[in-house]
């Protein structure tokens, strides 16, 4: 019997999760999306013909095989109790979400044993993300095995300490927003200059890639791979564009990590 999957929340990370199953070609016996907000639930009908979405009894949701808890951390608790009757023993329990970790999920689902917990990014929709988990320490083998074939859908899933799970929020999940807006702007003006949209995306994508690799893994110092390019046109906003980095993402990480 192939297994079913549900998702309590409909929104973006649901979306990743669905376009990823789709883009591999992968499907399962069922998948369910719970969501209160029925036009949430409308879009992704549409999008995804052959989902099963409800949004005022999650019971079908939350007696999957796997279950995926997509909500906000201030609704996290709520939504676990409201799931808790309905769950299979056999099921799998996985939380979205930063903040709660797994010893307070656990007490909630009264003692449940298969829970982790998943930082997805937004790479996965084209299953090239990094998505690290945590797993509960009373998570058989076997158990782990089956969410990990899962995951690797979207993806490479990194196994870390859940110390670390929000540290990878910041830096990995909300990363891309930190640069999209960059590399949409240089290709708009690398068309303006007169390449033409194929050319700019391909040579920003090899610049990226070649100066990440330069900073990270060639053999020179950080200051020596500063100092390769002689021009700098934003380098009197470099100090700024750095304390905005510092002040943001530190205020954020203070919200989020438990």
């Amino acid at each position: 019997m192939k297994n079913t999957i549900g998702f309590i929340g409909g929104g973006r990370i649901t979306n990743i999760f669905l376009h990823a199953f789709e883009s591999a070609n992968v499907s399962f016996g069922k998948v369910l999306v719970f969501d209160p907000d029925t036009e949430t639930l409308l879009k992704l009908q549409n999008r995804f013909t052959h989902i099963e979405c409800a949004s005022e009894n999650i019971k079908s949701a939350a007696s999957c095989n796997f279950v995926f808890i997509a909500v906000h951390p201030p609704l996290m608790i709520e939504t676990l109790t409201n799931i808790k009757p309905f769950l299979n023993e056999k099921a799998i329990v996985v939380s979205l979400a930063p903040k709660i970790k797994i010893k307070k999920i656990a007490e909630v689902l009264d003692g449940f044993q298969a829970i982790a917990r998943v930082n997805p990014s937004a790479p996965g929709i084209i299953n090239q993300g990094i998505n690290p988990i945590v797993f509960a320490d009373t998570m058989s083998e076997d158990q782990k095995k089956r969410l990990l074939e899962l995951l690797h859908i979207l993806g490479k899933v990194p196994v870390v300490p859940e110390q670390k799970i929000e540290a990878y929020a910041m830096i990995n999940a909300m990363g891309p927003t930190y640069f999209w807006f960059q590399f949409k702007k240089l290709e708009e003006l690398a068309i303006s200059f007169g390449m033409d949209e194929k050319e700019a995306k391909e040579i920003i994508s090899e610049m990226i890639n070649g100066t990440l690799n330069t900073l990270f893994f060639s053999t020179l110092s950080t200051e020596e791979v500063m100092d390769l390019v002689p021009v700098k046109p934003i380098g009197e906003y470099e100090e700024t564009i750095s304390s905005f980095y510092s002040e943001k993402l530190n205020a954020i990480y203070e919200k989020i990590k438990p």
